[in-house]
Parts: C-alpha cells; structure tokens; sequence
C-alpha cells in the first residue's frame, strides 16, 4: 500500500543526502575529533564544516552552536541555564500552549518553588501580547516562548518579545524547533538569547538538536563533563548525526523558498477542499502560521477513529504533538484556545513537507470524504448529515 505521509511535524523523512553524508562516519572516519592525530583531525573538520553550515541556516556565528540529542535537552538547557546564572530570579514566564518539553519542566519547576507565569492565546492561537507584556517582573530570569506552534503552525511574534526582554534585562529563549527550515531565520537581525531545534523536523535523523546560545550570555552547562563543545556539553561529539545535520542545513537553507511557495500551496489546497466537508473548521490563525500546517476540526467525531481509517488508506496524519500521543483528552492547546469540545475531540493535525507530490494530495482529497461520511453514518451523534446534540 503506498503511503500518503502528512505528519512531517512529528518527524519528516531523512533525506537520502543526508544519509549518504553520514555513512562513512559510522565505517572509516572513527576517530574522535579531540584527538590530535589525523584520524581525529579529519572528524574534527566535519564538525567544524557543519556547524559553518548550521550557523548559516540560522544566521548567527558558528561559535553560539551547542550540539544536542534533541529539542527537549536543548529547552531544559536553556531554562535551567537561566535559572542556575541567576539564582536570585525565581520566575519562568512561558505561554499555555507550549510544547511537552517546556510544559512538564515548568510543572516540575513549580514543585522546587520556582514561580511560573503562563500567559494565555486567544481563540486563534495568538499570544496574548498585554498580558505577556504585564508578566515580565524583575525576578523573571527566562521567558521561553516556541516560535511556531507545534499543533497548529501559529507563529509567536518572538522577535518582538525578545526586544521587550532585552530592554528589561530578562533571558529570552525560544523553541524554533517547527520553524527552523520553514520560514526564514537571522538570529544576528534579532535579540533572541538562545533558541532550540531538533534535527529530525528537517530531514536530518532522530538524536540530534542544536542550543543557540548567544556570545556574552552567562552560560550554565546542563551535561558537566569534558571540554566539548567549549566547555558547555559534555560528552564525545555525536559525529554523525552532526553531519547529518549540517547537510540537512544546507539542504533547508536552499529549499526555505519552495516550503513558503509550493509546500504552502499544496497545504492550501487540502485544507480549502477539506473545509467543503460540513461542519469543518480550521483551528488556529490562518495568516500567521507555517507554510505546511493546517489543523482541521471534524466536529461531533474521535480523531482517533478518523487517524484509524486514514491509516487504513495509507495516509499518515495525527492528532497533535507526538509526544502526547496516548492521551484521551483534548489537546491543551486546543483548550487553551477555547476551541469547543466537540470540536477538539474531532481535530486532526496535517502537516507537508517538500517530498509530498500533488498527486498525493488529490488522491488524499478523494479518500477524506469518504471515511468522514461512512464515520458520521456509524456514529450516534450524527442523523441524516447533521450532529443530533
């Protein structure tokens, strides 16, 4: 059965480049890249290679790259590098509808009595600016804010917020884990301190990320060990799965244009035809967002019955963040949206990538209908096309 993949938020394919980089690292190129014999120098030069490559893509100095195994280490990293530079600020400020990574640290800081303040969005997912803008105390030692919502592709205006921290003295991370390789990023045109990604939600493999860390900022390292990484990650360099990622930078930086012009067209196409179906909405602002996603809302049915039969089909599509999958309850940043229940319960993630075709979207647009209306016929909240509560 051919497979229609739409989840590219949750993970998107390595790309063949990508992995053709990585295998002779695994074979002849060994070496440790501290050591000082060639074996090690020939290592130490790739890493070097990609993070110029990196560095590029963000548009920052190579030197501010801190190699990690994922997005999560590198939001922990940044909060707690925070934190531990400034013990005498015991406040995060963050939003409510942040990805797990931040979400659970911020749950965990409460229970070692640190303050968190978690400013609310409104019913299409925008960051509530007067409130975020009355939530920045001076004993705020960090404010994280994701870049683009992982469910629902609505970007954060974190650039503005950085420029309000940096006048009031106050650390601005931001998770750019979904928006890094989608939209254009010059981290030198703003004032963001330090800013998180993962590799796999760019055609790189799973186990690896990357910590911006902007030069001057005083610095706490989360993994103490060795001098890697000039001293702020310890551990032997996860060679490469480095130069996985640097390729998959250089690859984004020179597709950036087709993930804002053909990816967008093709999301536009499937949301729009989607949208005919009776009583579908889109969750989410539909300007300001990501050029790939779209979050859709089938009222009165389970995403998990309508993600089953997509499957069955052999299209790949989910219900929200990954690393939530398993829960029964509606996502919490449909809730924090205040997007009604049914309407949660029913809501369905998409999200492209530049290997999907049109011809996969088409065929996707004639199985949609299908598996909607045989769902609504065997469901008892529907009678006749319509939701009978």
């Amino acid at each position: 059965m051919e497979t229609i993949y739409f989840d590219n938020n949750a993970t998107t394919a390595v790309d063949p480049l990508v992995l053709d980089a990585m295998l002779p690292y695994f074979k002849d190129l060994y070496g440790n890249p501290s050591s000082i014999h060639h074996k090690g120098a020939q290592v130490a030069e790739a890493l070097k290679k990609a993070r110029n490559s990196l560095a590029s893509l963000l548009g920052c100095d190579p030197g501010e790259i801190v190699y990690t195994s994922c997005g999560t280490e590198s939001d922990n990293t940044a909060i707690w590098s925070a934190l531990f530079t400034q013990p005498e600020k015991r406040r995060l400020v963050t939003s409510k509808v942040e990805h797990s990574a931040v979400v659970n640290l911020a749950s965990f800081l409460r229970q070692q009595n640190y303050q968190v303040t978690e400013v609310g969005v409104d019913r299409q997912g925008r960051l509530d600016w007067e409130g975020f803008k009355a939530s920045l105390t001076p004993d705020t030692a960090i404010v994280s804010l994701h870049w683009a919502n992982n469910e629902t592709g609505v970007l954060f205006p974190v650039e503005e917020a950085a420029e309000l921290c940096r006048e009031k003295g106050i650390i601005f991370h931001t998770d750019a884990v979904q928006a890094v390789g989608k939209i254009p990023i010059d981290l030198k045109k703003t004032k963001i301190d330090m800013l998180s990604l993962s590799g796999h939600k760019l055609h790189a493999p799973k186990g690896i990320g990357a910590l911006f860390v902007r030069n001057g900022l005083k610095f706490a390292p989360f993994l103490i060990g060795g001098h890697q990484e000039r001293g702020r990650r310890g551990g032997t360099e996860n060679v490469p799965y480095i130069v996985g990622l640097g390729i998959a930078a250089e690859l984004a930086t020179k597709r950036v244009k087709e993930e804002n012009v053909r990816v967008k067209a093709l999301r536009d196409k499937l949301e729009q035809s989607l949208l005919k179906i009776s009583y579908t909405s889109v969750n989410g602002d539909k300007e300001n967002r990501l050029p790939n996603t779209t979050n859709i809302s089938f009222e009165h049915l389970q995403s998990d019955s309508i993600l089953f039969m997509l499957s069955q089909e052999g299209i790949c599509a989910s219900s929200g963040s990954a690393c939530t999958s398993g829960s029964l309850d509606p996502s919490h940043v449909l809730r924090a949206m205040g997007t009604s229940y049914s309407a949660a319960q029913g809501s369905i993630r998409l999200s492209l990538a530049i290997t999907n075709t049109e011809e996969e979207v088409d065929k996707a647009l004639k199985l949609f209908p299908q598996i909607i209306d045989k769902l609504r016929d065997q469901s008892p909240a529907w009678k006749d096309g319509s939701p009978t509560k």
